[in-house]
């Protein structure tokens, strides 16, 4: 076990510190490209496992995607074709974004990635292939690994999923449909839709292609979307900074009364990450965004929050953390869909919190955090960046704390350490 001591704050953190760009935004833009018209170029690319997983995956295929300068990069697109085989590591948009348009290429595409990936719900996606003619090899239990056996083409219409555990299910099909011979109709039926802005995402940037999408989500139990067969129109693009990973270094001014600044917030966005704003505001911070900065001001004294991160859940391990350190009780609702992504982020942070001396109860939807006073410790991250980030503002307020495998970071934002170095350094 490999343990990062996670630096100690004893006064205020005053930083300005710049993210790099959306994984979200980055992957669905390589994938249009890979699927587009023409050639086009990609700016603000982010540099990262997850993304690097996408563009060799997409390269595997034949796409052609290649450094043009820094982090900017010419995409070409190419006629697909296998067989081959797509290492998805531990990235949900690799898993479940692929499969549809390995179904557009000629031969068998097997699809695997690491241990904790083989328990991460895709049984959706796979039916979902199989409604629209595609044959799928997954030896019956509906996971990591399998195979799709692509003929070249999909006829597309009509789809019914329960995209419950993940809204990736719904951007996998709408990335690709407009490449389907009938295009795609999918109607969502099942308990919750979580992680809405993601799709809202998926939607305006195929929009920006001239794909037409339309949408019904007044009721997110049985919502539906439609996209007719048409190019996919090259576009360049530049990615906006990354919003939900500007969250540990927003919650650093939070959990230490200090003052953490962000360049090039967007002042109109998809990103879920842009909730953050209100978060922190109800938990007493001062929060401005003026000329594309974003500047958080943290309060003398964190108050607890009542929030339902449903569609913003990945920002969850670094609020759990802040309400850890908060004077008043907090309560998480409607995220029980984490329960399937890098790892049960519900248990984790109730398990990690708790070792600390925490005291959270892991409920149904949610997480209820009551006040107790934290020692040191070491916070295991079973594999999740998330989790990483979030023991590092822990670390911040409470001496003493060990964050295990802090590398894996790098799975969204690799140098985080050096990042975290900068930020307590007054960069």
């Amino acid at each position: 076990m490999t343990l990062w001591p996670a630096p100690f704050s004893d006064g205020p953190v005053v930083a300005t510190i710049a993210v790099p760009g959306s994984k979200s935004i980055t992957n669905r833009a390589l994938i249009l490209a890979a699927l587009a018209d023409g050639p086009s170029v990609i700016r603000n690319v982010l540099q990262a496992r997850d993304t690097a997983l996408m563009i060799s995956a997409l390269t595997t295929l034949g796409a052609q995607i290649n450094v043009r300068s820094g982090s900017d990069y010419d995409v070409v697109p190419q006629p697909l074709s296998g067989p081959a085989v797509i290492d998805v590591g531990l990235a949900g948009t690799v898993m479940r974004f692929m499969p549809p348009i390995a179904a557009l290429a000629q031969g068998d595409i097997a699809f695997d990635g690491d241990e904790r990936a083989r328990v991460r719900p895709m049984l959706t996606i796979i039916q979902a292939l199989r409604q629209l003619g595609v044959d799928v090899s997954d030896g019956g239990l509906g996971t990591l690994p399998f195979t799709v056996r692509g003929q070249g083409s999909v006829r597309g219409g009509d789809v019914v999923i329960d995209a419950s555990s993940s809204s990736q299910f719904v951007s996998a099909l709408l990335l690709s449909g407009a490449r389907f011979d009938e295009g795609v109709r999918i109607r969502h039926e099942g308990t919750t839709l979580p992680s809405l802005p993601h799709i809202d995402m998926t939607v305006t940037m195929l929009r920006e292609c001239g794909v037409h999408v339309d949408c019904d989500t007044e009721d997110p139990r049985s919502a539906s979307w439609t996209v007719l067969p048409a190019p996919i129109l090259a576009i360049d693009r530049v990615i906006e900074p990354d919003l939900s990973n500007a969250a540990p270094f927003l919650a650093a001014a939070m959990a230490t009364g200090g003052r953490v600044t962000i360049p090039d917030w967007p002042a109109k966005t998809t990103q879920a990450g842009d909730a953050l704003r209100g978060i922190l505001t109800a938990m007493g911070g001062a929060v401005t965004l003026h000329d594309d900065k974003l500047t958080v001001s943290g309060p003398d004294v964190m108050s607890g929050i009542d929030i339902d991160l449903h569609d913003e859940g990945e920002l969850t391990p670094v609020v759990a953390a802040l309400c850890a350190l908060a004077a008043s009780p907090s309560r998480i609702r409607g995220i029980a869909h984490l329960r399937g992504h890098e790892t049960d982020r519900l248990a984790a942070l109730a398990t990690e919190i708790n070792r600390l001396g925490g005291n959270v109860t892991e409920e149904p939807d949610g997480l209820t955090i009551v006040p107790a006073p934290l020692h040191g410790g070491h916070i295991e991250t079973y594999d999740d960046h998330r989790m990483a980030t979030a023991g590092a503002v822990i670390g911040l307020a409470v001496p003493g704390v060990q964050v295990e495998n802090i590398s894996t970071t790098a799975k969204t934002m690799p140098g985080f350490t050096d990042m975290w170095a900068r930020l307590l350094g007054g960069a």
